[in-house]
C-alpha cells in the first residue's frame, strides 16, 4: 500500500535553464534561490540526523516527524492522495484518515532513512512551476553506486514553503500512494474504511518491527 521506494530513492526538466536564468533580472534570479537553499537545508538536516547511529529508533520519529510538520503541507498532500474519495468520506472518517497519513509517514519513512549511512544530498536546480510552485531537482550521493534524483514540489505558502510532492527517479510519491489507496478502496466494494484498517495495520507492521529491533 505504501511506496516500496524511499522518499529519498529518487520533476520536471526545465529546457535552456542557462539561458532562462540568464535573462531573468538578478532579483528573480534572488528569489529563485530560496526554494534550492530550503530543500538543501532540509536534505542536510534529514540525511544528517536521521541516518546517525547515535540516534535511537523513538528519537528518528520524532525528528522526522518535525520535519514533515515544519517543511511539508501535509493536509495538502493528504487530500489529493485521497482524491475523490476525500468528499464520500465522513467528517470523523476524514480527520482520522489524516491523523493516520501523517503517522503512517513518520513511521514508514524514519524507518527507511535510519539505513542510510554515508549519504550526501546535493540541489542540482530549481524551476518555476506555475504561480506558487518550484520544482527543485537535487541528487542523494552515495558511497557506492549511481546518485538517486530526487525533484521536490515546493509552493509558497504564508510566508515561507511547503513541500507539496517528492518526484523519486520520476516516480510521485503522492502520484502513487494516490493510486494505492484508490486501490484499496474499490478493492474492498468503496468501503472508506478498508483503508483506515490498511493505514493501522502498516503502522503497526512498522512499530513491531522498531520493537523487535531494540
Amino acid at each position: 500500500m505504501t511506496n516500496r521506494r524511499s522518499i529519498f530513492r529518487g520533476a520536471v526538466g526545465l529546457l535552456l535553464a542557462g539561458l532562462v536564468a540568464f535573462a531573468l533580472p538578478a532579483a528573480a534570479q534572488q528569489a529563485g534561490k530560496a526554494p534550492s537553499d530550503f530543500v538543501q537545508k532540509l536534505g542536510d538536516r534529514a540525511i544528517s540526523v536521521l541516518a546517525d547511529p547515535k540516534v535511537s529508533k523513538p528519537q528518528a520519529v520524532e525528528v522526522f516527524r518535525e520535519l514533515l510538520n515544519d517543511n511539508f503541507d501535509v493536509q495538502t498532500i493528504g487530500r489529493f492522495v485521497l482524491g475523490r474519495y476525500w468528499n464520500t468520506a465522513q467528517p470523523a472518517q476524514q480527520k482520522e484518515y489524516m491523523s493516520l497519513f501523517e503517522q503512517m509517514i513518520v513511521e514508514v519513512y524514519a524507518e527507511r532513512f535510519s539505513q542510510y549511512s554515508g549519504e550526501t544530498f546535493k540541489v542540482t536546480g530549481s524551476q518555476p512551476a506555475g504561480e506558487r510552485d518550484a520544482v527543485v531537482t537535487s541528487q542523494v550521493l552515495r558511497p557506492s553506486g549511481p546518485p538517486v534524483n530526487v525533484a521536490w514540489r515546493v509552493r509558497g505558502k504564508d510566508g515561507g514553503f511547503k513541500i507539496v510532492d517528492v518526484v523519486v527517479e520520476n516516480v510521485s510519491m503522492s502520484q502513487t500512494q494516490r493510486s494505492e489507496f484508490a486501490s484499496v478502496i474499490e478493492n474492498n466494494g468503496g468501503r472508506f474504511e478498508a483503508l483506515l484498517d490498511a493505514l493501522r495495520q502498516r503502522i503497526r507492521t512498522v512499530q513491531t518491527g522498531q520493537a523487535s529491533a531494540r
